[in-house]
């Protein structure tokens, strides 16, 4: 079976076009700091949209990725693994949008099958990999991707091997120990894993899931959008298949998951079945900043010495910060700096207002959106979209010394003598 819905892969900065017949990683450029040129898959939208239909016809079909599978670069949805990835819940959040005077919705995607977005992305290496007839995927990963990937991988047979720095929160490594992969925990952060994980491929041949480098990893995440549109256009009762809000916020430490959103929302546009494009608002830790720096100062994008508590967005050299800045720049968007304390209040805002117990790059992105609001980026009533990119108990003692201790009792007349304290 051919790919006849995908032109190619485009170089961002040469625009060379690529065959999608041959397994490529990023256009080798040895100016650059990164070593490569990144690449951008490209689409024949009239293909896609035969094999689609209608916007009805899409948003009428159930929300997993295999009813998206024509605007992926695979044949078909039989590639994807039958542990089924999407359909998170898109949230109004009643208390938060009184305190922040805009109409807030969140999409928790920390309900996907191991608990974060990363499985969207994993899902799509599965199926990549499966295309080009490789039965072992790598990853490099502070430890959402490596689960994921596990995870994925466990499903549809094929062996996962991941690299995750030796610090790595321990749920996430035991998850990917759990679903049978085979961990290696590199000396050094996640920039060493990456390093590690890119040489082994290179040694074994290997798929390479990494962030960053793979570009197909984009076009899985990309999915969010797909079903963000449409789950706001019931929310918000336009009456239209599918609807943009006014503002996305992201949480950014490669820069993929920025670019995803944006190249999924376009793909909505290129078809015709939406309207126009949200603000999209990246949001960094500020001990890892690489890409707001480069925004803030309009220069490239800088390896910094990265050390934020919020480790799925801790990098010292962001991979995907093309793309991100490119996600930003076109919609008009900004990126935002926001301490780690910060980040670990909105983790405990989020749990005890809306009920969601998200992980610190999770909440992230609400951090963000007060910082834009103090700023004056977002106006009064704007309709704003918080991606929730991966679950509180994949790092369960984040912000913990923000909470009050467990109150120990023995008897009911201790609990009484609380109560009474507290009354």
């Amino acid at each position: 079976m051919n790919l006849e819905h995908v032109v190619g892969l485009a170089c961002l900065e040469s625009g060379t076009m690529h065959s999608p017949d041959v397994l490529r990683y990023g256009s080798p450029n040895p100016t650059s700091e990164l070593g490569f040129s990144p690449l951008d898959v490209r689409y024949d939208y009239a293909v896609v949209k035969r094999k689609l239909g209608s916007a009805e016809a899409l948003a009428m079909a159930p929300l997993i990725m295999q009813s998206f599978a024509p605007l992926l670069p695979i044949p078909d949805a039989s590639y994807l693994s039958t542990l089924l990835v999407g359909g998170t819940p898109l949230l109004r959040s009643s208390r938060l949008s009184r305190e922040l005077g805009v109409e807030l919705f969140v999409k928790d995607d920390s309900r996907n099958p191991s608990g974060s977005l990363k499985d969207r992305a994993s899902a799509l290496a599965v199926a990549h990999a499966r295309f080009f007839r490789r039965d072992k995927i790598a990853v490099a990963s502070t430890g959402n991707a490596a689960a994921s990937l596990a995870s994925q991988a466990a499903s549809a047979g094929l062996t996962a091997i991941v690299f995750v720095p030796a610090q790595a929160p321990i749920a996430k490594i035991m998850q990917a120990v759990m679903y049978g992969s085979r961990v290696y925990t590199v000396n050094g952060n996640y920039d060493a894993a990456y390093e590690v994980c890119q040489r082994a491929c290179e040694c074994f041949g290997w798929y390479n899931r990494s962030t960053g480098y793979n570009p197909y990893m984009t076009e899985g995440k990309k999915t969010v959008s797909f079903e963000m549109a449409i789950q706001f256009a019931r929310l918000a009762g336009t009456g239209a298949p599918m609807s943009a809000p006014d503002a996305v916020f992201v949480p950014v430490g490669d820069g993929c998951i920025a670019g995803a959103v944006h190249k999924g929302f376009d793909d909505l546009l290129q078809l015709g079945f939406l309207e126009r494009m949200p603000r999209i608002y990246g949001v960094q830790s500020d001990k890892s900043a690489a890409i707001h720096r480069a925004w803030v100062r309009q220069a490239p994008i800088r390896k910094v010495n990265a050390t934020s508590r919020a480790d799925s967005i801790c990098a010292d050299m962001p991979r995907d910060g093309a793309k991100a800045l490119r996600a930003i720049r076109e919609t008009g968007g900004s990126f935002l700096a926001v301490s780690d304390g910060h980040i670990l209040k909105a983790i405990v805002d989020l749990a005890r207002k809306e009920g969601i117990f998200v992980e610190p790059a999770a909440a992230a992105s609400l951090a963000g959106l007060c910082s834009a609001r103090a700023q004056g980026l977002v106006r009064d009533g704007e309709k704003v979209v918080l991606l929730l990119t991966g679950s509180g108990l994949k790092d369960p003692l984040a912000g913990a010394e923000l909470l009050a201790k467990p109150l120990r009792v023995s008897t009911l007349d201790d609990v009484k003598k609380v109560e009474h304290l507290s009354a």
